[in-house]
């Protein structure tokens, strides 16, 4: 273990020792020690837990007043059901193509015709979105730890690499990791295996960082010891697992897995 790394732990590994419990979905001593056997090496995190996605219906409002609301929502919520009817179904699109399709959808409920410079507006706030506040210093923290961190999305890699770059991540961050590489979408079982094969270590040491409840399950089931980014204090995703620790921000995450590697040791 590096310097760095027992530096981290023995700065936050106290709370595990008090008993403290970080987030509504946080377990018990011997569920930590299960979902987390030996020290996280690795984070992955979903884009949306370090892209402040607020931008999103802002924009739609700004260019159909008095629609963006709801414009947002059907468009979000028809971007990953598209993303997942077309894999099971067999006829795989990327991301930047189902965000296009699902834009026409949201448009033609609303009775909208807008046009193509707006079409194109609102699909590039994807690759705009800056990070939450307190993201770039939670992934310095991370990094100074030794632990390797990467983007584990649906974005295409462009869109990946393109908002690395712009926003400094790719100084503090491993390459990103693109679902596109198995043209399929999460929660693939192949999909989370990027990490596992880009790490070079096993799932029980990644660390998977969600956004939706439901990735929060899929990165579950796989055998990832996962963190719910739960910033819109939603209810949980009846699925029959939950996550390590559910968080209001990315704030509190450093702690929170330093907390549970604390737990493990403990109990073994």
């Amino acid at each position: 273990m590096s310097t760095g790394r027992r530096e981290f732990l023995s700065c936050v590994g106290g709370l595990a020792a008090t008993g403290f419990v970080l987030g509504a979905g946080a377990g018990t001593r011997a569920e930590a020690s299960e979902r987390a056997p030996g020290p996280i090496g690795g984070v992955a995190f979903d884009a949306f837990t370090l892209l402040d996605f607020r931008a999103l219906p802002a924009t739609a409002e700004r260019l159909f007043p008095g629609h963006g609301a709801r414009f947002e929502e059907l468009w979000r919520i028809r971007l990953f059901e598209y993303s997942w009817l077309r894999v099971l179904g067999g006829h795989y699109r990327d991301f930047e193509a189902v965000s296009a399709d699902a834009f026409g959808f949201a448009a033609a409920t609303l009775e909208l015709s807008p046009s193509a410079e707006a079409r194109r507006e609102y699909l590039d706030t994807l690759r705009q979105l800056p990070t939450w506040p307190e993201a770039p210093a939670v992934l310095t923290q991370l990094r100074a730890a030794g632990l390797k961190l990467a983007f584990l999305s649906n974005f295409t890699p462009g869109m990946l690499g393109a908002i690395a770059q712009r926003t400094g991540l790719d100084r503090v961050m491993d390459a990103p990791l693109s679902t596109d590489a198995v043209r399929s979408y999460k929660p693939d079982p192949r999909a989370y295996q990027l990490a596992v094969d880009a790490f070079r270590m096993p799932r029980e040491r990644i660390a998977f960082v969600a956004h939706g409840g439901w990735d929060a399950a899929g990165a579950g089931w796989f055998g990832f010891p996962t963190y719910w980014i739960n910033r819109g204090h939603i209810s949980s995703e009846e699925l029959g697992v939950s996550p390590v620790a559910t968080l209001p921000s990315l704030s509190p995450l450093p702690g929170a897995i330093a907390a549970a590697a604390g737990r493990g040791a403990g109990g073994r």
